[in-house]
């Protein structure tokens, strides 16, 4: 399996606006209401531009806040997951608790970054680090709480990979399994040394085309198309290495 990566680059700030609404209830006490409206998934993505709702999900139960899911008929008459804020009254001790966690993500991202470099760990491409962002290697809903002093628990991930791997690994058999050795096995958990891709046998190869390299990538979509870029560069590959 191979993928081809082109990235441009963008400035994701969905979280850190979620982060400054929560820090908002935290400070203000006020009631789960305001709060709800600001989750239902409409508002997230006109307002705070989350396109995928379980991660604006698994971003507030990260920050300690807790959080109930239900079902809901949707505009079109589907039914929808939907959210909302769980009883405020035991939710004091899991705040500070992830209040201090999360005041320790800076440290934890400089060891990162001192140790692999500033780069996403799955599209291999160098970035500035206030592009990073720090993610569980194991989903934190299989792999629960990880030490933070411990860089191996972590990874450096682009906002379309941390986005990308949120998606894939939600659609996983191993979301609803838990099996956290399995993930530890996982291209999306270790692209250092995994055996499958999110249930998937397969090996991944990223290439990103950069500066003058876009010329390039330009040139093989015109002549092959999207569609069959991937194909045509394995054909390629495969007659190299007769």
């Amino acid at each position: 399996m191979l993928q081809m990566a082109f990235q441009v680059g963008s400035t994701i700030r969905s979280k850190q606006i979620l982060q400054s609404v929560v820090s908002q209830y935290r400070q203000n006490k006020k009631d789960w209401k305001e709060l709800d409206n600001i989750k239902k998934t409409g508002i997230l993505i006109k307002l705070y531009g989350y396109q995928h709702p379980p991660r604006a999900a698994r971003d507030v139960r990260e920050l300690g806040i807790p959080l109930v899911t239900f079902r809901i008929k949707s505009s079109d008459g589907r039914s929808i997951g939907a959210y909302k804020f769980g009883n405020v009254h035991t939710a004091n001790d899991v705040v500070s608790k992830a209040h201090g966690r999360t005041a320790l993500s800076n440290a934890l991202k400089k060891a990162l970054i001192e140790k692999y470099g500033a780069q996403c760990m799955i599209y291999l491409q160098p970035m500035q680090e206030k592009m990073l962002q720090v993610d569980h290697r194991i989903p934190y809903e299989i792999g629960g709480g990880q030490d933070i002093n411990n860089v191996e628990c972590f990874m450096l991930l682009s906002p379309s990979a941390n986005r990308a791997k949120s998606w894939t690994c939600e659609h996983c058999s191993n979301w609803t399994q838990k099996n956290k050795a399995y993930c530890e096995s996982c291209f999306w958990a270790y692209p250092e040394h995994y055996t499958h891709i999110a249930d998937v046998e397969g090996r991944r190869i990223v290439i990103n085309y950069t500066g003058d390299e876009i010329e390039d990538y330009n040139k093989l979509i015109e002549i092959v198309g999207k569609d069959n870029a991937e194909e045509r560069i394995k054909d390629v590959i495969k007659k190299y290495l007769l």
